[in-house]
């Protein structure tokens, strides 16, 4: 680690700086240790070298190429002694217990195959069962079966738009991401039934028909009335459906993390009130529906957020539960049903569950570094009683930055994906002890070709003084210390976000280093509300989102002000939806500093949000009217002093165009002059050649209004 404080002359670097440095860069304002640090302090952890000589990015390869980009290998295990992976637009296959490997030209067909190529068109959420010889799928409003003989048929059906089977619920937060879910045994099926009829439509104008259309789709803004969703369980031998009877906080409330008890016999649902204060684990018979008990319960004055499903230990009857709500991170604990409770990871850290042996827990963790992500193994005895005794903790790997896991079933084998900042990619395959057994790919580095700036990472502390945030700069392509350069600040700020890593290049946006070959400086930094923090670091923003966001984007934006070659009268800032809400936040509350941004698909005001995610930050209008008056960038518009240019997907379901329609409005009102560019046919993200379009578009602002 190097520590550095911010100087009117530059950055001082301690003697620990090392490998990495490179010695000339002390003309760039880094310079040797002994001149005299001021309070305000900064830390260097890693630097990238630039590279002054290389061929130019176009907006074409910054957008849309992949070769700009470490080459990755997706590995997938098909069994606890093979796995298939990609190196150089092949795939291969290799077995650990021979050792050989084999190159894939075709698959091999399967009963799944089978299933998949009969499924009818328009099938979605296409979920097979464990043993592989069936699939439940949607088709319209309903859901439906298919089995190895491919005969189809349904299983809940509907004609009503306001009543759909089968699918995803809660606008995906919660952890939820489908609504099919088999039963160990491949005997029973559990699906979400969600009636939207009390929910408000919005519309969306559809301009590729003859005369313009609109699209009415249903969206529940904050504080109005919501959906219903009940859970449902399907025999498949005799054809015959239940209803769970959950039942614990009223119509509205939300049923998350599904899980099956490993018999097959029981289900378990995370029931969260509307106001998401409250959750209970309850269990139910998978026969009959009925409730059997509530295992435990979760309480917080801000909010409970369920993430995640249950995993069964084995054969120990014992379950692993993952909440932050118990010791203020999310760390992994061992339950029974009968309501007891042992801590599995004692660390100040967040964690997630990998995998499970029976009597070892795999898991990864932030306590290394938030930044850092890596897999350890912890034993487990539950004795006869019930008794649980917990080992001592094991790192598994060792290397310095990101690690992605891919554990096979048994637990004895696991491929690791992993990159640090200036390590483009390995990935290895390493046996249950950490120790690797054969390197499969060593990535090279993409850019080696192009011209590029150095790049740092580092950390700024937040505003109130509490935490180290983490940041990542880069500098222009033959950086002079001499001269001035303007900041483009690219924010984005929101829950359940991280955008620097110790990864290659601290997961650069390549549009980084595309404005930093036209002679910007770049700079990317977490704050306060975004997650892998723990708890209190997350919730920080609760009742009052973008303030203390602000707040320590601020301290980072001082910081930098400091610097030498930084141009205090030309930064401008960028982001998109929840960035895009940052960006009109620090545009309309720090005028001073913020020349020119340019804001994505904004939240405006949190009133026209939806109601999952927007009332468990802001709560509704009616609990937290002060917090909705100071937030809302409607009351904002008139102090909006420099150039700003919004752009909007015309068919936006997330973040609807009243948003950013209202505030145009009340800029007309006040007489205050701001640009739009909608998307016509675009929704909440732009893709592709309309991308391309975009990011000519943001970089041409800033050409203009800011260089």
């Amino acid at each position: 680690m190097k520590i550095i404080s911010v100087l009117s002359a530059g950055i001082i670097i301690s003697a620990a700086a090392g490998a990495g440095i490179n010695a000339e860069t002390t003309g760039s304002g880094i310079v040797p240790t002994g001149a005299k640090a001021n309070e305000e302090a900064m830390t260097v952890h890693s630097v990238h070298k630039g590279n002054n000589e290389g061929k130019i990015l176009t907006m074409e390869e910054t957008i849309l190429s992949r070769k700009i980009y470490p080459a990755r290998t997706y590995p997938v295990w098909n069994s606890p002694s093979t796995f298939t992976y990609r190196k150089d637009g092949e795939v291969y296959e290799y077995n650990v217990a021979s050792g050989s490997e084999a190159h894939l030209t075709e698959s091999i067909p399967d009963a799944a195959a089978r299933i998949r190529a009969a499924l009818p068109e328009g099938a979605a959420n296409v979920t097979f069962s464990p043993d592989r010889t069936a699939a439940a799928f949607t088709s319209g409003h309903s859901l439906k079966c298919i089995d190895s003989m491919l005969h189809d048929w349904t299983v809940a059906e509907s004609v009503d738009r306001n009543i759909t089977y089968g699918q995803s619920v809660s606008r995906n937060e919660f952890g939820i991401e489908g609504g099919i879910f088999w039963s160990p045994d491949s005997r029973k099926i559990a699906f979400y039934r969600k009636d939207e009829t009390l929910v408000t439509d919005f519309p969306l104008l559809d301009i590729t028909t003859r005369t313009g259309s609109l699209k009415a789709i249903k969206y529940p803004m904050n504080g109005m009335s919501s959906e219903n969703v009940r859970l449902g369980i399907y025999n498949t031998a005799a054809n015959t459906t239940v209803y769970v009877e959950a039942e614990d906080f009223g119509y509205d409330q939300y049923l998350t993390n599904i899980s099956w008890s490993p018999d097959s016999r029981y289900i378990f649902i995370q029931v969260l009130d509307r106001s998401q204060k409250n959750m209970n684990l309850n269990m139910y018979r998978a026969d009959n529906g009925r409730f059997v008990k509530t295992i435990l319960t979760e309480h917080n004055d801000r909010y409970v957020e369920p993430l995640d499903r249950l995993e069964w230990l084995g054969k120990t009857g014992k379950f692993i539960y993952r909440t932050d709500n118990r010791d203020g991170y999310r760390n992994l604990y061992l339950c029974d049903t009968l309501g007891n409770v042992d801590r599995l990871t004692s660390i100040d850290a967040d964690v997630q569950f990998v995998a499970e042996n029976g009597t070892s827990v795999f898991y990864t963790s932030a306590e290394i570094s938030p930044v850092e992500n890596h897999l350890f193994r912890v034993d487990v005895k539950v004795g006869k009683k019930g008794t649980v005794t917990v080992g001592k903790p094991v790192r598994l790997t060792a290397e310095e930055g990101w690690h992605n896991i891919y554990m096979n079933s048994d637990c004895t084998w696991f491929v690791d994906c992993w990159s640090s900042f200036n390590v483009p990619g390995e990935t290895a395959l390493r046996s249950a002890d950490g120790k690797v057994s054969r390197s499969i790919l060593s990535s090279e580095d993409p850019l080696k070709d192009y011209a590029t700036g150095e790049m740092t990472l580092g950390t700024v502390r937040s505003a109130d003084g509490r935490y180290d945030n983490w940041f990542r700069m880069y500098k222009p392509v033959n950086f002079d210390p001499s001269k001035k350069y303007p900041v483009v600040l690219y924010v984005y700020g929101g829950p359940h976000s991280q955008m620097v890593t110790d990864s290659w290049l601290g997961q650069i946006r390549m549009w980084e280093m595309y404005m930093a070959q036209k002679g910007y400086i770049v700079y990317v930094q977490d704050n306060r509300g975004t997650q892998n923090r723990g708890a209190e670091y997350e919730k920080a923003i609760h009742k009052y989102c973008g303030q203390a966001e602000m707040a320590d984007q601020m301290a980072g934006i001082e910081a930098l002000k400091t610097l030498p070659y930084v141009d205090r009268e030309r930064i401008g800032v960028h982001g998109w939806s929840y960035g895009g809400f940052m960006t009109i936040s620090l545009m309309t509350n720090y005028p001073e500093t913020f020349k020119v941004g340019v804001a994505g698909g904004p939240v405006i005001d949190w009133k026209w949000y939806e109601v999952m995610y927007g009332e468990r930050y802001m709560e509704t209008a009616r609990t937290n009217e002060e917090g909705f008056r100071e937030t809302s960038l409607i009351n904002k518009a008139k102090d909006l002093k420099g150039k700003l240019l919004i752009c909007q997907g015309a068919i936006d379901n997330t973040v609807v165009w009243e948003h950013s329609l209202s505030f145009i409005r009340e800029c007309i009102k006040n007489n205050v002059q701001v640009d739009y560019f909608p998307y016509p046919c675009a929704e909440h993200n732009v893709f592709g050649k309309d991308r391309v379009h975009l990011m000519d578009k943001v970089t041409m602002y800033f050409e203009d209004y800011l260089k």
